[in-house]
């Protein structure tokens, strides 16, 4: 998990407004949530971002099970609860 930053955002804006985030107390940082998410799944990170959806933060986690699946995850990025998987 080389991952320590903020999760990439699309644009310059969204960047700045996901690292006030970070830096004011309202999302986990990402290593914390990526060492929470690991106890319970596995795998190399392939891809994050932190999004906003209805005033709530979420990481966006994309990674590479040791079986070779890959999974994403939804997770609240206030407490690090996995709300939403799938796998393919």
């Amino acid at each position: 998990m080389g991952l320590h930053g903020v999760a990439a955002a699309s644009n310059k804006g969204d960047h700045e407004r996901a690292l006030q985030a970070v830096q004011s107390g309202q999302v986990l940082p990402l290593g914390k949530v990526l060492a929470l998410v690991e106890r319970e799944h596995p795998g190399q990170v392939l891809e994050v971002e932190l999004e906003s959806h209805d005033r709530q933060w979420q990481y966006e986690i994309k990674l590479l099970q040791p079986d070779g699946r890959l999974m994403k995850l939804k997770v609240d990025a206030r407490t690090g609860e996995v709300l939403k998987h799938k796998t393919r």
